[in-house]
């Protein structure tokens, strides 16, 4: 039976896009101020949760929630399958942050680009994939395994979500996640946040820091900064500001009020597994701050991050450079950054190590690296490198499938992001960014091209077909 997947795909493509629009404009971002027993992350990723599954009902699929974190939507001809394809996506995504030119949760398509938060991590591939389900499902394909699609609310935070899921749901036998890019990513490094702190005083001096902040969330660089500060001659710092502000990559504003000075950069965010790709506003503040005598605590905070974080994706200066031959480089992003005279400071520092290193190396390097300036080392939830053999019938599959519709070059890759792919042993992630795409994921202004949104829900009905028929 010969399937054209691009028109099926073309010929559901209003829908699709009404239905991905209305997933968009929920504000999914994980809130735990609201958050209880009904809504675990906060209200938005539950009613996007509901929504998608909404859809799904509507549809004709069988579905389940399962404690208001995670659910599934299933479709197995014959109940008697003993195999299950897993497919694995997420409602929520991170905050907006500053810099959008729409609003972030009102989907706009410009120039043939969706623009919202979430149309590329990951509600647009997962409508991709869902309505490749929905394809297979339409036509009424002889399937031989079952096909369980799980979405989760917490995949940018801590996957709470998954937690959840597997403690009552089966694990599918092999799977995918359409959260990454193709051809394929079949090796994930490993993740793990470690949190500096220090605490003690800051003695009475010219300069005081009074606050300093930076980011959002460990997994994005930080694009804005914030600090006030008391300074002996307020506007002659202010000038020196405004000069500094003119020789880097960075924006800013300066405010006087008496003696006290509050400064605001703008850098540029990006996603924490590239933080190369960002201008990190938090170490750009620190590394002016460093050149004037504030004392103490203080002085120790703005040191550290000006001469050991700042503009070092790689964290060469911490001394944990290292680069594995097939997963690249241990990168590092400087994440989050708070700061109080009676608190003392946070960092956190977000890793992503290849083949060869381990979450607890990684801490006790850093105590060694940091231990001059008061700071304790403590660390986060680890996530171990991930690896699936190009020999795997699964990659094997999904690079056959990628090739026959694209013509492009199929090849293995492995990436510093953490998708849900490696939660089965035999679980890899699958587009939806193609070669030379813009990658915006966790920026201002994200968005993913319509061309793209179609070309990718083709391949993921081709691939799954070709793995369960």
């Amino acid at each position: 039976m010969e399937i054209n997947w691009k028109k099926e795909i073309e010929d559901r493509k209003e829908d699709l896009l009404a239905d991905l629009f209305d997933l968009l404009r929920i504000d999914s971002v994980r809130n735990d101020e609201l958050a209880n027993e009904d809504q675990p992350v906060g209200p938005g990723p539950k009613e996007a949760l509901e929504k998608f599954l909404a859809i799904a009902e509507r549809d004709g699929f069988v579905t389940k929630q399962v404690g208001n974190l995670a659910g599934h939507i299933e479709y197995a001809p014959n109940p008697d399958f003993t195999e299950t394809l897993g497919v694995l996506g997420h409602v929520d995504v991170v905050p907006a942050g500053t810099g959008w030119n729409t609003d972030p949760f009102e989907p706009q398509i410009i120039d043939g680009k969706i623009f919202a938060r979430g149309s590329s991590d990951d509600k647009g591939p997962s409508m991709a994939a869902y309505y490749a389900l929905k394809v297979i499902k339409d036509l009424g394909l002889p399937l031989q395994k079952r096909v369980r699609f799980i979405i989760g609310t917490d995949e940018e935070s801590g996957w709470k979500c998954m937690d959840r899921y597997f403690k009552t749901e089966e694990m599918p036998t092999f799977g995918f996640s359409p959260d990454a890019e193709f051809p394929i990513i079949n090796g994930e490094k490993g993740i793990v946040s470690l949190h500096l702190e220090t605490h003690g005083n800051q003695p009475e001096g010219d300069y005081r820091l009074l606050s300093f902040d930076a980011g959002l969330r460990e997994n994005m660089v930080p694009q804005d900064a914030h600090a006030e500060v008391l300074v002996p001659n307020p506007y002659e710092f202010a000038d020196q500001f405004q000069a500094f502000l003119a020789v880097n990559p960075i924006l800013g504003t300066v405010e006087v009020n008496d003696n006290l000075v509050v400064l605001d950069v703008i850098g540029k965010s990006a996603h924490g597994s590239h933080p190369e790709a960002g201008v990190n506003a938090g170490t750009y503040l620190a590394v002016f701050l460093n050149g004037y005598n504030f004392q103490g605590t203080a002085k120790k905070y703005l040191d550290l991050t000006a001469r050991l974080l700042h503009d070092d994706p790689f964290a060469t200066k911490l001394k944990l450079a290292y680069t594995d031959s097939v997963m690249g480089p241990l990168t590092m992003n400087a994440g989050i950054f708070t700061y109080t005279p009676e608190l003392g400071g946070t960092i956190v520092l977000n890793f992503r190590f290849p083949q060869g290193l381990s979450a607890e190396g990684l801490e006790i390097k850093t105590e060694i690296a940091v231990a001059s300036y008061g700071m304790t080392v403590g660390r986060g939830k680890t996530q171990t490198p991930h690896y699936v053999s190009p020999e795997d019938p699964l990659v094997s599959t999904l690079l056959d499938v990628y090739h026959r519709q694209t013509g492009l070059p199929a090849h293995e890759q492995s990436i510093g992001g953490g998708t849900y792919g490696r939660i089965f042993e035999r679980g890899v992630a699958y587009g939806a960014m193609f070669p030379g795409y813009e990658d915006t994921m966790h920026q201002a202004n994200e968005f993913m091209t319509m061309d793209d949104l179609l070309r990718s829900a083709a391949i993921y009905a081709e691939a799954i077909y070709e793995l369960t028929k």
